[in-house]
């Protein structure tokens, strides 16, 4: 028979960024724990509960007791266990007295052992049944090991009413351990079990809730205690209200907010409030920022994306009247969004050029030099780029130069999230091209995946050169990413730049673009040029970026295998290798691809012109004439860009490439023989891997 087990430790509030990873992970670890020791039957759920003030856990199938378990322990090898008259030796005598101590047996004789191999050597085994232990214990060594692995994100130490001294996340001022409805008993923290929590802080009384069984437990929290305990259950709440109290307009409703207010309240509830019209004239970006970030409130916009001077709260307490939480609610923002007016108007006193100079006060990095230096750098980069795509430099090198001003604003410097942002709105009001002004903000882009690149020409230039001078700089002074570590998302940085080759298909070198980032950096004594490790780490992220796109490993592995230096066309390369692979021929090209790679590994030389005179059996002969007559049309396919076709035109090729190796001996004795026949093949290689290597296909 089985139960229904329910554990709570109930707190003071639980910082509310962890709250969902504690709650998730305490209900796992007391699962996990009690599965480990075999209280659990098969098809047991554990049900997570986790609101600012309690952890919980709800478990089906458990066994009040785990189950006998037989042992058979090996005691000792017989050479050891008995002496040259076959009496118990003295260790044995010591190791049975252990042994029946620990099976809970009176004594053990040597009658009650098995002689029987270890697979070594002859050996005596004991068997006994262990009997199951009490759930009670169980848990409490379940609960302990749990506490000691929660994911804390700080120890808090307290002292109890008893004067002893604990720690853990927050105060813990009740247990709770039910089975069905008997309390399981248990000691922690100071604190012994029972079947009694609280309810919400303010909306119930504070006289202790009790919990007849472990079924309960949500219900009686909900109806008498005003709490929803479990997190999803209330995240879905908060949702829906959001959207119902949103009415037409849309909210801005970002997940981490989602999470953080659905971790700060117990029983939620939405209010909707305004602040006055002014201050729409601030940039909407710093207004919702604000809003979100000090006070975890709900902006909302009109269906063109214009910010709404109404917003809404969710609110912990539920009210007929709720006047004063609304008014109170609008009297806390104000304050919040005069600053943000008065920092938006003092910033624009002052253009971004002129901050310009304040760059040098800024350290970038102690072996870099300052936020200066690296302007100075990333502008080169940018007009070396430009040229290289034929754009205009003058609007390249002006927003390199303004992209970092606005560092040195006050508005950033209250919100860091907004660089970018309010340069391009202060670059606005400096009357800046509308190009240099939109490339300010869009430098910084793609600042994660799946993020939009940059609209504009010159922003993608500012956006690569800012990159690429990060990748470099950084790695040449020993930063480059290791493990899990990467303080400089050098791994983003990569990313970014790799999107914005292939998908705005920008014609430009990896090889020539890493050495233009690397030039300004010759006379650093603390740079060493990583120019080759930083392409082979492209090339790793490009691996990871293709699959991540649905194409095979071995599509990919055919492409970029290759150390492709140009990206712009490499999705075509892509989708004409895939098609190919499609076809009949593909695996028998493959394979004999394969096979020619390996013999030109073995003979490495430079292998001249074919001498026809020199193909004497008629497989090569033949196969020379097929190479003929089908080059034209691959170099014809791969000149106008048609890799489909130039894979395609190769499939012509595959009886005559089987005939070859089926009848022909590549490595002759005669040396001329065996070098036009490798030059053959050499001639073949060449064009069979112009678009990839197709011998990754090989299966």
């Amino acid at each position: 028979m089985t139960h229904t087990l329910l554990v709570e430790l109930l707190t003071e509030e639980l910082p509310p960024k962890a709250l969902a990873r504690l709650g998730d992970t305490f209900a796992t670890l007391i699962h996990d724990g009690l599965a480990a020791r075999d209280f659990l039957d098969t098809g047991a759920v554990a049900t997570a509960y986790a609101s600012p003030r309690r952890l919980a856990v709800h478990i089906t199938s458990v066994r009040s007791s785990s189950p006998d378990k037989p042992i058979r322990e090996k005691v000792l090898p017989v050479s050891v266990a008995l002496d040259k008259d076959g009496n118990a030796s003295a260790p044995l005598q010591k190791k049975l007295a252990s042994l029946a101590s620990q099976a809970g047996c009176e004594s053990i004789s040597l009658a009650d052992l098995e002689r029987a191999s270890d697979g070594k050597a002859e050996s005596l085994f004991f068997s006994y049944t262990a009997p199951g232990q009490a759930l009670a214990t169980g848990l409490q060594a379940t609960l302990e090991e749990s506490i000691g692995k929660l994911p804390i994100p700080k120890v808090m130490s307290y002292q109890r009413p008893d004067g002893a001294t604990v720690q853990f996340v927050r105060p813990v001022h009740g247990l709770l351990a039910l089975l069905d409805d008997q309390v399981v008993p248990l000691s922690i923290l100071g604190l012994q079990s029972g079947r009694t929590t609280l309810g919400h802080r303010f909306l119930t009384e504070k006289s202790p809730l009790t919990i007849p069984t472990a079924n309960h437990y949500a219900d009686i929290l909900r109806e008498q205690g005003k709490v929803i305990a479990a997190f999803e259950t209330r995240k879905q709440k908060i949702h829906g209200d959001l959207l119902a109290a949103a009415g037409d307009d849309d909210i801005l409703m970002p997940p981490a907010l989602l999470d953080e207010v659905t971790a700060l309240v117990e029983w939620p509830v939405v209010y909707a409030c305004k602040f006055d019209d002014e201050f729409l004239a601030v940039p909407q970006e710093c207004l919702i920022l604000t809003m979100q970030t000090n006070q975890k409130y709900f902006a909302l916009t009109d269906k063109a994306g214009k910010l709404r001077s109404r917003f809404l709260i969710v609110s912990n307490i539920q009210t007929p009247d709720p006047t004063n939480i609304i008014r109170g609610n609008e009297r806390v923002i104000r304050p919040r969004l005069s600053d943000a007016k008065f920092f938006f108007e003092q910033d624009r006193k002052r253009s971004l050029h002129d901050r310009i100079s304040g760059l040098g006060a800024v350290v970038y990095h102690n072996k870099l030099g300052s936020q200066a230096e690296r302007n100075g750098r990333v502008v080169a980069l940018a007009v070396a780029i430009a040229k290289s795509l034929g754009a205009d430099t003058q609007l390249a090198e002006r927003a390199a130069l303004l992209s970092k001003a606005d560092l040195l604003t006050d508005m950033v410097g209250e919100f860091p999230e907004l660089q970018g942002v309010m340069g391009t709105y202060y670059a606005r009001h400096d009357g800046e091209h509308e190009e240099v002004a939109t490339a300010i903000g869009e430098h910084y882009q793609p600042r994660f995946a799946g993020d939009a690149l940059p609209s504009t020409r010159t922003g993608t230039i500012v956006a690569l050169a800012d990159k690429l001078e990060t990748l470099v700089g950084i790695w040449g002074i020993g930063l480059a990413p290791t493990g899990d570590k990467d303080p400089f998302a050098l791994r983003r940085h990569a990313l970014g730049i790799l999107r914005m080759l292939i998908e705005q298909q920008l014609n430009l070198s990896l090889s020539h673009l890493l050495a233009l980032a690397a030039e300004p950096f010759k006379g650093n004594t603390h740079f060493s040029s990583p120019v080759g490790e930083v392409m082979v780490f492209l090339h790793d992220r490009l691996r990871g970026l293709l699959r991540d796109r649905g194409y095979s490993q071995d599509t990919v592995e055919a492409v970029v295998s290759q150390a492709p230096d140009r990206l712009d066309d490499i999705v075509k390369r892509l989708d004409a290798v895939k098609s190919f692979s499609a076809l009949p021929e593909a695996q028998s090209l493959a394979a004999a691809n394969k096979r020619i790679t390996n013999i030109l590994k073995k003979n490495e030389h430079a292998f001249g012109e074919i001498n026809p005179a020199l193909l004497q059996e008629t497989a090569e002969q033949r196969l020379y004439g097929a190479l003929t007559d089908t080059r034209n049309e691959v170099d014809k396919a791969f000149a106008a860009g048609d890799f489909s076709g130039t894979l395609k035109a190769l499939a012509a090729l595959r009886d005559d490439v089987d005939a070859f190796f089926n009848d022909v001996m590549v490595m002759a004795e005669d040396v001329s023989l065996r070098t036009n026949r490798l030059s053959l093949l050499s001639t073949l290689h060449g064009m069979m891997n112009r678009v990839a290597d197709i011998s990754k296909l090989a299966t």
